[in-house]
């Protein structure tokens, strides 16, 4: 196994980050990769160390796993995500590892989800070592594509997740271990400048400066360095595939998968592979100079879904792997389906060509959350619940395939009763035994449709032509299968609910959806040759919650969540617990009564001490703001060691 070295590296302003180094065994020089998290990589996700050992060990890359500024054992305050600052540190480890003795002046950055998003952002600021990345479930719009809003409304449900999740993180301790003797000193000085990243979430409801900075959908042109994209259709972050493939301009290359917000070796749902050695082709390219074929290989490999029997715990999407050429396709063409040619479901007795809908507050659920990843987050169900409560539309059965990749558009001719409303829309396949597959989605917050930086109020009973993307997808709409479009004023708990009730009205001869269709056969025989995965999938609902709950006489539905995880110590890794609970709600003839409680706390058992932290949300919301109330608190060996308490009203705008 690889030798492993725990270093700092000095800033600019003198703060130093932590860094663990996993050094192969291979002759120097080494090329060098860096990921880089706020997800502590000493105790929280030191059980991904083993990717790191094979990345040294079986391919000869030194990886320096790097505590982003002010976390884990790292320096400095930790002012929130993506910031200059950390995109700043991640270019001077980049210059740091190249000037080594041991490097070959060649560098690359990976991940996931977090260290995605900065992967893409670092390479924006061009350092010149900095050769290729590889951005897993990452997006380009921070606004737009993250866990924060949705369509123009504030998340729900991921409020109550990860949001609150990062408040208990960020004021845990340095690892006494690795830091040493003053990590006292240096929690103390975590803890004097906290400040709740929450705070700029809610202060921050439309596409400002704030999200702008680091979205790469403002400037695709910045980037250089050689780009591969991994992207999963049930994942929340999936956006930027297609979208990127057409705007970068860099050498790039795409591979879109089935998967959700999970390792894709063991994601729920499949079918998986083995990501390592794609990547590792990626770099042998750029970081090694090796003549590999990769960058004359067909840029995209996509799976193409089909329709599968929805569950929650959906292990395996029917459908298969190919090459494009590249993005858009010489053969898609957008086919239009107006919903005057659609059936009403059930039938609309007046058939006036205007369809209703006084809008619930907890329709939605059917859907799940937007970034699944593990348990209790799972895919899609049935959507028949949901659709009793939202105007559907159906199309004639297909007597031939019909395929679909790309963004859908939902066009719809649309009056409000409310200044601000929501429209929902789900792209659905009927399958013959009358199922109805959930097949991509999109929100638009009414108030956004002209601009999503300066929104404004609908005038209620006026009519508005809007037009707004569903998530990108890939599907085959089988012979005897339906087409379906399901509208909706909510998609809850993903999206809060809107401020008041609101009658929707939509005139259905100028609404439509457009699909992205795919006309033959790709001109490219041969298939993706994928390295099969090595590790079983994972899908374990022990100790897990997910409960959706109608309070008929309060007239509120609830769902309530909760999970968690145990690690023994190793010889690396100490003893730690984790656990999230909460509970999400909205009343349903008053939307914007909604509510989230929360609650995250972790325990780390070090041979020093053992040390807790641990946070509590409560945010509340009526017609008029957002109130959020933050309990967080710090334990030493069994005693409060800190603990404080906020309070604050965001008002909503156009929310």
């Amino acid at each position: 196994m690889a030798a492993t070295q725990d270093v700092f590296v000095t800033m600019r302003d003198g703060v130093r980050l932590a860094a663990t180094l996993y050094l192969p065994s291979a002759p120097e020089p080494w090329p060098a990769l860096i990921e880089a998290l706020p997800y502590r990589k000493d105790d929280v996700t030191a059980h991904y160390r083993p990717e790191y050992h094979r990345l040294a060990d079986e391919f000869g890359y030194l990886v320096a796993r790097v505590d982003v500024r002010g976390t884990g054992s790292s320096e400095g305050t930790a002012a929130g995500e993506y910031t200059n600052e950390e995109l700043e540190d991640n270019a001077e480890v980049v210059a740091w590892l190249a000037s080594r003795p041991w490097s070959n002046g060649n560098v690359g950055i990976y991940g996931t989800s977090w260290s995605g998003f900065n992967a893409l952002q670092t390479a924006m600021l061009r350092p010149p070592a900095l050769k290729a990345i590889c951005s897993i479930f990452a997006s380009d719009d921070r606004y737009a594509d993250d866990v924060h809003y949705f369509g123009g409304a504030l998340k729900q449900l991921d409020l109550a997740d990860w949001p609150t999740n990062m408040e208990a993180v960020n004021v845990l301790p340095p690892v006494p271990r690795v830091f040493g003797a003053e990590w006292r000193e240096e929690w103390d000085r975590r803890l004097e400048a906290y400040r709740p990243w929450l705070f700029d979430w809610l202060e921050h409801q439309t596409y400002d400066a704030f999200w702008k900075h680091g979205s790469l959908r403002e400037d695709y042109g910045s980037i250089e360095a050689a780009t591969m994209l991994v992207s999963g259709w049930a994942d929340g972050y999936t956006n930027i595939a297609l979208r990127g493939m057409r705007e970068l301009r860099c050498p790039r290359r795409l591979l879109a998968g089935p998967w959700a917000h999970l390792d894709v070796e063991t994601s729920v749902p499949g079918p998986t592979i083995d990501l390592v050695p794609e990547m590792v082709r990626w770099w042998d390219r750029w970081l090694r100079g090796a003549d590999n074929g990769v960058d004359r290989e067909p840029p995209i490999a996509v799976f193409i879904r089909r329709p599968t029997p929805p569950a929650a715990d959906l292990a395996v999407y029917r459908g298969e792997w190919r090459f494009e050429l590249g993005w858009p396709l010489e053969r898609g063409r957008e086919v239009r389906f107006g919903l005057a040619q659609a059936a009403t479901v059930p039938p609309n007795p007046t058939d006036a060509g205007v369809d209703r809908l006084e809008v619930r507050g907890d329709v939605g659920w059917t859907a799940w959350i937007s970034c699944a990843a593990g348990p209790p987050w799972g895919q899609p169900i049935d959507q028949r619940p949901d659709e009793a409560f939202s105007l559907v539309y159906d199309f004639e059965p297909l007597s031939g395939e019909l395929e679909i990749l790309g963004h859908p558009v939902a066009h719809a001719r649309v009056a409000a009763t409310a200044p601000v409303a929501y429209l929902s829309a789900k792209l659905c396949d009927v399958h013959p035994d009358g199922a109805s597959q959930l097949v991509t989605r999109g929100l638009l917050n009414l108030a956004h449709r002209d601009s999503r930086e300066t929104p404004s109020p609908l005038e209620p009973g006026r009519w508005y032509d809007v037009s707004f993307e569903l998530e990108v997808t890939s599907w085959v709409f089988e012979p005897g299968h339906r087409v379906r479009l399901d509208l909706a004023g909510t998609d809850w708990p993903n999206a809060w609910a809107p401020p008041e009730p609101v009658t929707l009205s939509i005139e259905r001869a100028g609404s439509a959806i457009v699909l992205p269709v795919v006309d033959g056969t790709t001109p490219i025989r041969e298939r993706p040759d994928l390295p099969a995965s090595r590790r079983p999938q994972k899908w374990d609902a022990e100790g897990v919650t997910w409960a959706v709950e109608n309070d008929v006489p309060r007239r509120v539905t609830r769902a309530r969540f909760g999970y968690g995880s145990a690690a023994d110590a190793d010889e690396v890794a100490p003893e730690m617990r984790d656990r999230v609970d909460g509970e999400v709600g909205v009343a349903i003839d008053d939307p914007g009564r909604a509510w989230v409680d929360a609650t995250s706390s972790y325990t780390i058992v070090w041979p020093e001490v053992t040390v807790s932290a641990d946070a509590r949300a409560r945010v509340d919301s009526d017609a008029e703001a957002y109130h959020l109330r933050l309990e967080v608190e710090t334990i030493e060996d069994g005693r409060v060691r800190w603990s404080r308490r906020f309070e604050r009203r965001f008002p909503r705008q156009l929310q």
